[in-house]
């Protein structure tokens, strides 16, 4: 629930207006450990407004990946 709501609303809200926006309320501070969870695990990250972003896109890291023209430099 969490994580969709996070995914919807990408960049456009900080913590506390993010939690408001969820359809089932929960307890703030389950709310702020699965936060916590989120960024530690690194799916999510908060900017320097305090907005929270979703940062995980596993699907398109592995076409990035596949991709022949791009290379690492050594």
């Amino acid at each position: 629930m969490v994580e969709d709501a996070v995914k919807k609303h990408d960049g456009e809200f900080k913590k506390t207006a993010l939690w408001k926006t969820l359809p089932k309320k929960m307890m703030y501070q389950t709310y702020c450990v699965i936060i916590d969870y989120l960024s530690y695990s690194g799916k999510i990250s908060v900017d320097s407004e305090g907005k929270i972003g979703w940062i995980y896109y596993p699907e398109k890291v592995n076409s990035l990946m596949k991709d022949k023209t791009l290379f690492w430099r050594k």
